[in-house]
């Protein structure tokens, strides 16, 4: 019988291995990691001082930086100020002042001319040479400090407009006095209404805007006054923190290495020291000078200048009370008056009261005489006065002219010219006065800022010798 083979089942082949599924796209490659940002050099410089400042040779060498940079700051700054304060001296003394007087003198020179056109006006034919010259000094003398003060005013500035101003009115007021001059010779009347508008010109025009010039100069000069006198705090306290490190340094050295003295530390200690006295000193003998040039030179000065202008302007007045012969009036006391009489009296009271005030400032007996002398003046004048008006109330007006113009045997005209000899006297009393004290304040601060720059280096110096010697200790 036939059987039929077994058989094995076909083997089941083999499956591959799972490949991955195609990616979609192709891999990123990854990004590079930035290098770190650099460092600037002056976070690098930072560090590495930090880390000097970790030994005692860094510590060193930045003590010794920091206080050869406080020294000469120290050093700068004084030479800088004390520089300003001994320029601020030199301007009182060589300009600010002599403007202020060169102002006053403009408006004295001004005040005069007034007074003597009137006198002239008064003596008509009978004119002295001396008050025409007197005249023609007065308007060529003002003329020239105009242009003086021109050059020193800044343009467009109060000053320069006063000037101007000043330089033409000064023409018209010279032409209305000679046409008042010229119709008076002739015997014409209209004279007199010309000088009246001469004197209205620089009554109310040309002396207001010399007053104000003279103030705007009074106060440049006392600006100068206080910048010169400001004490530097500012170099003060540099100097004294500047001393202070020093010290601090020396008794940090004594401690660590049991030496009393570095010489190097010590000599910026004695340059600062010295540096701080001397400006200290000089500034304080520079300050007294310069207060006592104001205080016995410049008030003076304004009190006499006041005064002599209050002596012109009432010989102005007395003259035309009898030019204008009642024309002018005005309400005293509700009384009518004649307004140049009035005017006399004000300008009076006002030169009274100058003289006592400039008598009480006067320091010595050399400045108190000329004040006597215009005191005793004024008093005769007053009385002299008092019979001119006398005779002119009285419709005397020959006898007035005389007592007023010199035709008289004691005329007002003399004691006048007494009172303002004796001012000009005390006057320039008082500038010598001024100029010696202001010269000894502003000749204080002579070599300061050279001084304190040479010796602020020389404790520079001295300071870094000294930590240089402490370092050397370490190599």
């Amino acid at each position: 019988m036939t059987q039929t083979p077994r058989t094995s089942p076909a083997p089941v082949p083999a499956q591959a291995p799972a490949q991955p599924p195609a990616p979609a796209s192709a891999p990123v490659p990854p990004v590079p990691s930035s290098p770190p940002a650099r460092r600037t050099a002056f976070a690098e410089g930072v560090d590495q001082l930090r880390a000097a400042a970790t030994t005692e040779p860094g510590r060193l060498r930045v003590i010794g930086a920091l206080l050869a940079v406080l020294v000469v700051s120290f050093g700068a700054v004084t030479a800088w100020q004390l520089t300003d304060r001994a320029s601020a001296a030199d301007d009182v003394l060589t300009s600010s002042q002599p403007l202020s007087s060169d102002a006053a003198d403009i408006y004295r020179s001004l005040a005069d001319a007034n007074t003597a056109a009137s006198s002239g006006y008064l003596a008509g034919l009978q004119e002295k040479p001396a008050t025409r010259e007197r005249y023609e000094a007065d308007i060529k003398n003002a003329a020239s400090k105009l242009v003086t003060a021109a050059s020193n005013s800044d343009p467009g500035s109060s000053s320069a407009s006063l000037i101007a101003e000043l330089n033409d009115l000064l023409p018209a007021y010279k032409g209305l006095v000679e046409t008042a001059r010229a119709n008076n010779r002739q015997g014409y009347p209209v004279g007199g209404a010309y000088l009246r508008t001469a004197n209205e010109t620089m009554q109310q025009q040309m002396l207001p805007a010399a007053e104000r010039l003279y103030q705007l100069e009074n106060s440049r000069l006392r600006s100068d006054y206080a910048d010169a006198k400001s004490f530097p705090w500012l170099a003060t306290l540099l100097g004294l923190a500047a001393l202070a490190a020093l010290l601090w340094t020396q008794r940090r050295t004594y401690l660590r290495t049991n030496r009393v003295l570095n010489h190097g530390l010590v000599t910026a200690s004695a340059a600062t020291v010295v540096v701080l006295l001397w400006m200290v000193v000089g500034h304080t003998v520079a300050r007294a000078g310069l207060n006592s040039s104001y205080d016995h030179g410049v008030r003076s000065l304004d009190v006499l200048h006041d005064a002599r202008i209050a002596s012109l302007t009432a010989r102005s007045d007395e003259n035309l009370v009898l030019v204008s012969r009642g024309a002018e009036t005005t309400t005293v006391d509700g009384k009518v008056v004649d307004a140049y009489d009035a005017g006399y009296d004000r300008q009076i009271a006002r030169l009274s009261a100058a003289l006592t005030k400039a008598a009480g400032l006067a320091d010595d007996q050399a400045g108190k005489k000329p004040v006597e002398e215009a005191v005793t003046d004024m008093k005769t004048w007053q009385a002299r006065h008092a019979l001119a008006r006398a005779d002119n109330d009285s419709g005397n007006y020959q006898a007035a002219r005389d007592r007023v113009i010199g035709a008289s045997k004691d005329p007002t005209s003399v004691v006048f010219d007494g009172v303002d000899e004796a001012l000009k006297s005390a006057l320039a009393h008082e500038e010598g006065e001024f100029e010696r004290s202001a010269r000894g304040g502003r000749d204080a601060f002579t070599g300061l800022p050279v001084g304190a720059a040479i010796l602020a280096v020389l404790g520079a110096a001295g300071a870094v010798a000294g930590i240089g010697r402490r370092l050397s200790e370490y190599r």
